[in-house]
């Protein structure tokens, strides 16, 4: 038994990752601003992670095993968590995204990682955070902001945790996260299922690339042994095994609502759909593989994601 603290875990995966451990027989403290509570039996600190005076409060005398963050978008709340929880736990991970490598199969312009070919999966290395530059001064507080530099948000927040120095730090690189029908709430794969299902038209861009998914309870396991199981530091990406295009996400919705999908090509620059990409966006998982995680099949697991996505219930929630 461990005593676990999960920052967010009120919904999607991290909801789910805390069931896990709960059932695991863990001790399982989680940190949000109280909009959701967590299960029966978990104990549950309500306070702004944003204001360091009151997460160091809320705290008190309390140390844990690991932590788990699941709401780490800046390396402003990365250097505020760093401080609060040095001495705190002897293990830290933050949930990262496979954004960290936009643009995919090569190395992210200003980084000191290694370019990789072309069309190549992209592995942890081609983005050090332990060589990444922070910029503290920028406006992370604009939600604005925030949400244009996502990913630049997140490759700032591992590189200040990879530095902070207070306990070992591991960072998971999520891909595209699916499944769950209501519980999937950026209504991403509803996006499609609604418009095939009512004849209405899917954007793609011309030549529209390939890029990695994860299911969300596959992920809320990689999770948990990351946390629990599994004693790496750095940078692993989460991936099931198998690579998809729109076309392919497409196709897997028409085979279930009998409607063959309608396509729009959107030009050179343009938006298109979720998940359609004119750039190649997959990365590789052999590190996790090495370290003894078993992936599932993308092409496994979607079917059911799909039917949950056009159950009745599935309508997105924000």
């Amino acid at each position: 038994m461990q005593r676990i603290c999960v920052i967010g875990g009120s919904r999607y995966f991290g909801k789910l990752l805390v069931k896990r451990l709960q059932a695991d027989g863990h001790r399982v403290t989680v940190i949000n601003r109280g909009s959701t509570p967590p299960p029966a039996g978990v104990e549950h600190l309500v306070v702004d992670r944003n204001d360091e005076a009151a997460l160091v409060a809320a705290l008190g005398a309390r140390t844990f095993d690991v932590v788990v963050d699941q709401v780490c978008y800046t390396p402003v709340q990365a250097a505020i968590a760093a401080r609060a929880f040095a001495g705190r736990t002897r293990r830290y991970v933050m949930t990262s995204t496979i954004e960290v490598y936009d643009p995919a199969g090569a190395a992210v312009p200003g980084s000191e990682g290694t370019a990789v070919p072309t069309g190549a999966a992209v592995p942890e290395e081609s983005v050090d955070p332990g060589a990444w530059p922070v910029a503290m001064d920028l406006p992370w507080h604009d939600e604005a902001y925030l949400e244009a530099h996502y990913a630049e948000g997140k490759r700032q927040a591992e590189a200040v945790l990879t530095r902070a120095g207070g306990f070992a730090f591991a960072s998971v690189r999520s891909a595209h996260v699916l499944g769950g029908g209501e519980r999937e709430f950026t209504g991403r794969l509803a996006h499609y299922t609604r418009r095939i299902a009512h004849g209405e038209e899917i954007t793609v861009h011309a030549r529209a690339l390939p890029t990695v998914f994860i299911h969300y309870a596959e992920l809320a396991d990689l999770l948990r042994w990351a946390a629990t199981g599994s004693g790496f530091t750095g940078p692993l990406n989460a991936c099931s095994d198998g690579l998809l295009d729109v076309r392919d996400l497409a196709a897997a919705v028409a085979a279930q609502t009998g409607r063959e999908p309608v396509y729009r090509t959107v030009a050179a620059g343009g938006t298109a759909s979720p998940f359609s990409f004119d750039r190649h966006y997959a990365m590789s998982n052999a590190r996790a593989k090495e370290l003894g995680f078993a992936f599932s099949r993308t092409a496994d697991w979607l079917p059911g994601a799909v039917a949950e996505a056009l159950a009745p219930s599935a309508a997105p929630t924000t």
